[in-house]
């Protein structure tokens, strides 16, 4: 059986997205997960401030990963976000999920994230399915 850690390793190693987003595991346990990423050129609208997109890229790879440590192949079946202060070019954000539920078949997370201020930024919501495949 893989650890946690082999399992969201081998997922981030696969995901070119967040690859390119530059995303980096800062914590991991059952359940949990805090990842990391920068606000650069490439990720800034038409306002020049960062795209919701990579708000919410960063919560939803923060769920998958978090509810993936226990072995369980899970996908999400349900998310939305919450844009709540501006994130500038050449910010840092961190995202933190925790598992709020977890029965035999579905998990409810949130997703804290917050500017290198720690000012909360966004606030994000997700149901996954959790399948009986293992990892």
């Amino acid at each position: 059986m893989k650890s946690p850690r082999e399992i969201v390793q081998g997922m981030l190693d696969n995901d070119a997205f967040s690859q390119l987003l530059q995303m980096e595991i800062v914590a991991l346990e059952l359940g949990a997960c805090q990842l990391r990423c920068p606000v650069t050129a490439q990720t800034t609208n038409g306002f020049q401030i960062a795209h919701g997109g990579l708000t919410y890229a960063l919560a939803d790879s923060a769920l998958a990963f978090a509810a993936n440590t226990y072995g369980y192949q899970c996908m999400s079946i349900d998310t939305q976000i919450a844009h709540l202060a501006k994130v500038q070019l050449d910010d840092t954000l961190t995202a933190s999920c925790t598992e709020i539920h977890r029965g035999k078949s579905t998990g409810v997370y949130e997703v804290r994230i917050e500017n290198q201020d720690k000012r909360l930024v966004a606030l994000f919501k997700g149901t996954v399915f959790i399948s009986a495949e293992r990892w």
